[in-house]
């Protein structure tokens, strides 16, 4: 039997005789966090199936369907601008006064806005809702850290394997919500045909039931999650201070009603102190957010194409279809990346490793690009037929492997972090970014999209931008190691 060399590639795992039984993952939290991460993804693929014709029917585009793009793209800009300028405060915050009060916060700020995105008759008012929605929604990243805070090295990964399945159950419902309870008053007349709301707020319905859903979460976090920061400092305590360095030298025990696992908790990690933000600028931290964010700039910019792709005329460069029907078809797709996920995430990354899972999946991108002008080729020719369903499947099939990249990096996150005090910085950090890179993708490439399908123009402009986009997410892949717990083994010397 050969003995494997202590070099940096070494998993860290293999190198230390720790013992083979994994510790039981947390599951009266997990499922807990699970819950709640479903309103994220439920609240904002609902407005996935509509916003094309909801930019029409405001009148922004004066009938030129050529603009749609360009002002569906800044529609979902604003959200992300906003985001990145406050992602790592709330992260940085959370690591203080704790993961829980910023979720909350971020809850409450989701249902305000996707009421108030519902009851908008103006773009500057469509605009305005997405704003407070992104300065306020830090939950999906403050989420992600208080995963890292209740897992170890033996259960992280199949912990990690279920994070992105709420998302893609918010893909498979999420869609449906939009595409089908969209201008109900039409489409349900003897249901809603009488109701004068639905009639002057088309889309009110729609945006109703993700925040019912979100006041529920809201509820259910406040009553049963359990705090997982053990040094966390009150909210008036650090407004009294009015400064983070005079906290910092502070430590603190850990309070009794607070989540530590004992396998990984030790006491310096309890009383480390969260480091300020030139120290987290390291070359692990870089790597990660490199890759991170050039995940991000592809996914966003294939998830604002797809539907304009979708609803824009053949003869255009798209494929015809309606609202329900791109509902229908987003849900799916969801569907089969959630049993996927579910069934072969944690096999794969227990044979090949999260580099290599990275990896693949994000060369995917490749390939998933290629099949957009293969698509609308099929259906110039023979029409919307079995051999261009047969392509929309493969396409979505593809995705399946890209999807997979999300909990590989979110492995990276953990294993970068300087300290495990600074979870939520280090997250932040790869978040604004990650948020930095979807400002550009969705306004970008939608515009590219508008721009390429106009008379005079190359019809393939799209393309060349996504596949660019592709290999420049392939290139920042090579940056990380083949297994995260090279990085922790050098954290640890």
């Amino acid at each position: 039997m050969t003995v494997p060399q202590d070099d940096e590639e070494t998993p860290f795992i293999q190198r230390l005789e720790q013992p083979t039984t994994r510790t039981p993952l947390p599951w009266d939290q997990l499922r807990i966090i699970l819950f709640l991460q479903l309103s994220d993804p439920i609240a904002s693929l609902t407005l996935t199936p509509f916003i094309p014709q909801l930019i029409k029917d405001i009148i922004v585009i004066h009938g030129d369907e050529s603009q749609v793009g360009y002002y569906v793209g800044i529609l979902q800009s604003s959200y992300y601008a906003f985001h990145a300028l406050t992602i790592f405060h709330w992260g940085q915050l959370s690591d203080h006064i704790g993961r829980k009060p910023v979720i909350l916060t971020a809850l409450l700020a989701l249902s305000v806005s996707m009421v108030s995105f519902g009851l908008s008759k103006t773009f500057l008012g469509l605009v305005f809702s997405r704003i407070v929605c992104g300065a306020f929604d830090a939950s999906s990243s403050v989420i992600e850290s208080m995963v890292m805070d209740i897992t170890d090295a033996t259960n992280m990964p199949k912990a990690y394997s279920y994070m992105p399945v709420p998302w893609m159950i918010g893909a498979v419902i999420g869609p449906l919500i939009g595409g089908s309870l969209s201008r109900p008053a039409d489409r349900f007349p003897d249901i809603f045909g009488r109701s004068e709301l639905l009639k002057t707020y088309p889309y009110l319905l729609p945006c109703s039931i993700p925040t019912i859903f979100v006041l529920v979460v809201w509820i259910v976090t406040y009553f049963s999650l359990k705090e997982s920061v053990p040094t966390r400092i009150p909210l008036w305590e650090r407004v009294k201070s009015g400064c983070f360095r005079q906290l910092y030298a502070k430590p603190r025990q850990p309070p009794s009603n607070v989540l530590v696992d004992p396998g990984e908790a030790n006491l310096g990690e309890v009383q480390s102190k969260p480091l300020p933000l030139r120290a987290l600028l390291t070359p692990k931290v870089s790597a990660v957010t490199a890759s991170n964010a050039t995940m991000g700039l592809f996914r966003m910019a294939f998830n604002s194409v797809l539907p304009i792709f979708y609803a824009t005329p053949i003869e255009f460069g798209g494929l015809s279809l309606d609202p329900p029907r791109i509902g229908v078809i987003l849900s799916a797709s969801g569907a089969a990346q959630v049993i996927f996920q579910l069934v072969f995430f944690a096999r794969l990354h227990d044979r090949f490793g999260a580099g290599a899972v990275y990896i693949t999946g994000i060369s995917s991108s490749i390939p998933t690009v290629i099949l957009f002008p293969v698509i609308n080729i099929l259906a110039r020719a023979h029409g919307i037929g079995w051999a261009v369903w047969l392509c929309v499947a493969i396409q979505h099939a593809l995705t399946i492997s890209l999807i997979m990249c999300y909990p590989c990096l979110a492995l990276f996150v953990r294993a970068s972090a300087p300290n495990r005090a600074s979870l939520g910085a280090t997250n932040g950090i790869v978040q604004m970014f990650n948020t930095g890179a979807r400002i550009i993708a969705p306004a970008s490439a939608a515009s590219v999209f508008s721009y390429s399908m106009q008379e005079g123009h190359d019809a393939w402009l799209i393309y060349y931008f996504m596949m660019a986009i592709a290999f420049l997410a392939v290139g920042a892949s090579l940056l990380l190691p083949r297994d995260p717990s090279v990085w922790e083994d050098h954290q640890l010397e």
